[in-house]
């Protein structure tokens, strides 16, 4: 089984949608702890990724990727547009050979991998592997359950919630030290967004 070429195409343009449409909100918390241009940027580099999509949806998965992450590296400012862009393109790399969804434990580890590598980070330090790396668990270990999606959604939920009382360790926010305590991690929360679109994608196929 393979994911096919307009389920892909619908997946990234939901998400680059649900990114742009919550870039208010984004700003908002990243006014709280950070420069206050999470929302900016990543409007920015999902705005440039649709304006790729049909070019995107016509590419071989693995390469598909690639593109998405190497757009997201150029046009995402900050520290977001380097981890994103890992994410993908270490997805990239991981998807060839692979199909899915039978492999997409492996290929999305392989994202969250390279994001913890690029930002030399762990979970518990408020940042968005706080959502992806409670997700990959998820998939590792519900793959194949009928709830897979709702579960996968979820997570990512709680997760976000999770990072309220963290105080930031990693980024602009750790600056704060206590400070810091309190606010949703604006990175959680874009990771949140872009789950909980490919979970809606997903769930409203035929």
């Amino acid at each position: 089984m393979t994911l096919q070429p307009d389920t892909f195409k619908s997946l990234v343009k939901v998400a680059a949608e649900q990114v742009i449409a919550s870039a208010g909100e984004l700003t908002a918390l990243d006014q709280a702890i950070g420069d206050g241009d999470h929302g900016t940027n990543m409007k920015r580099g999902f705005e440039a990724v649709l304006g790729k999509l049909d070019t995107i949806s016509t590419q071989p998965l693995d390469e598909a990727l690639k593109t998405i992450g190497k757009t997201l590296v150029m046009t995402v400012g900050g520290a977001s547009g380097p981890l994103y862009g890992s994410f993908f393109l270490a997805a990239g790399e991981a998807m060839a050979g692979k199909t899915l969804p039978e492999d997409l434990a492996d290929v999305f580890g392989s994202g969250v991998n390279a994001v913890s590598a690029r930002g030399r980070s762990h979970v518990g330090e408020k940042t968005m592997l706080d959502v992806l790396v409670p997700v990959l668990e998820t998939l590792k270990a519900d793959v194949g359950r009928a709830d897979l999606i709702e579960r996968v959604r979820t997570t990512a939920s709680e997760a976000v919630e999770r990072t309220v009382p963290m105080q930031a360790t990693k980024g602009r926010a750790s600056f704060l030290g206590a400070r810091s305590i309190g606010h949703v991690d604006p990175g959680a929360r874009s990771s949140c967004v872009l789950v909980h679109a490919v979970c809606s994608t997903l769930e409203a196929r035929p």
